[in-house]
């Protein structure tokens, strides 16, 4: 019962914290930049666990779903179109289009496979982006502005900004969390179990999973528009293979198989890329200044193994920590 209670308490207060943050110090400048960015790859990671937790699908490939929110929103931009209400739905049906099409290949087979096929397609989508000098290439292309909300520009401010990444978290988790709970979630579950066993019973895998790759493709497309309004930029780098190797990460270094665990994943991992490079250079004080120079310069050097580490020795991630009772 209290386990209970703390797993549907624990999501609460994950969003309540990221409400309160602008009043606690976190309201002006970097800060509320940094955490309005964190929020926007959390979504991007809700949409990936709902695919890796709940279909047991992992892609390798999900930064091409963001990249082509994100590039919508350029390519409209270019034509002239930039209000939020008609470029955000299009981002979204972009990219929910393209999981579409790719998944109806990549979801006939399994395991390793899978992996590698949704790899080559995220990298052909790179390619392909690279190859737009129309848009910038290899370069990017910085937009003109951000969206407009009926004509205006509420989205310039950072607090107006902040506040409409945070509404979008909320839905896409609300969104996530309703279909896990669905009958449409357990049949997945199901399929993620036990795929011949499910067929068997007259449901059928494909269908389910690839409704589910587009939904996650859907929700990425939108966490897409909103990073190209918040960089005001869009470039190739938005899509690569490791940036989908980072979400992977957040998901895992969150806790696999809970929504609110990518939230938590993706704000514990861009927290730490942005201040391990200061602690480091405090914690180094008593080394020599061309030493703890050198460490600084080269932090991801730490970065990647307490990364490793916190995935060892956590076992079901930091929401997993933070569920623990006195007696757990």
């Amino acid at each position: 019962m209290r386990a209970a209670l703390r797993d549907g308490a624990l999501p609460l207060l994950v969003l309540g914290l990221l409400a309160a943050a602008p009043f606690i110090g976190f309201g002006q400048g970097h800060s509320m930049t940094l955490l309005a960015r964190a929020m926007i790859l959390a979504m991007a990671a809700v949409s990936l666990s709902l695919l890796v937790g709940g279909a047991g699908l992992i892609s390798l490939g999900h930064a091409a779903m963001l990249g082509f929110g994100a590039y919508a929103v350029v390519v409209l931009d270019a034509a002239g179109i930039t209000e939020a209400a008609i470029v955000a739905p299009v981002a979204m049906a972009a990219a929910a289009g393209f999981a579409l099409l790719t998944g109806a290949v990549a979801i006939r087979t399994s395991g390793v496979n899978f992996i590698m096929i949704t790899l080559a397609f995220g990298q052909m989508l790179f390619f392909l982006a690279s190859a737009l000098a129309d848009y910038g290439g290899d370069d990017g292309m910085t937009l003109a502005s951000r969206s407009l909300v009926a004509g205006s520009d509420l989205l310039t401010g950072d607090a107006a900004f902040y506040w409409t990444s945070l509404a979008f978290l909320a839905a896409a988790y609300g969104l996530s969390r309703a279909i896990v709970a669905s009958r449409f979630g357990r049949v997945l579950r199901g399929i993620r179990e036990n795929a011949v066993r499910m067929e068997a019973i007259g449901f059928q895998p494909f269908r389910y999973q690839l409704t589910a790759y587009a939904i996650s493709g859907m929700l990425a497309g939108l966490a897409g528009f909103l990073m190209a309004n918040q960089a005001e930029f869009v470039s190739p780098a938005f899509m690569t293979w490791q940036r989908s190797g980072e979400l992977i990460f957040m998901v895992v270094l969150g806790g696999l198989g809970t929504l609110h665990g990518a939230i938590i994943g993706a704000a514990a991992f861009l927290l730490l890329e942005e201040f391990l490079p200061q602690i480091l250079d405090t914690a180094g004080f008593m080394l020599a200044d061309d030493v703890r120079s050198r460490l600084v310069e080269n932090w991801k050097m730490v970065f990647g193994p307490i990364l490793i580490l916190v995935v060892l020795f956590a076992r079901g991630g930091i929401a997993r920590l933070l569920r623990r009772g006195p007696h757990d």
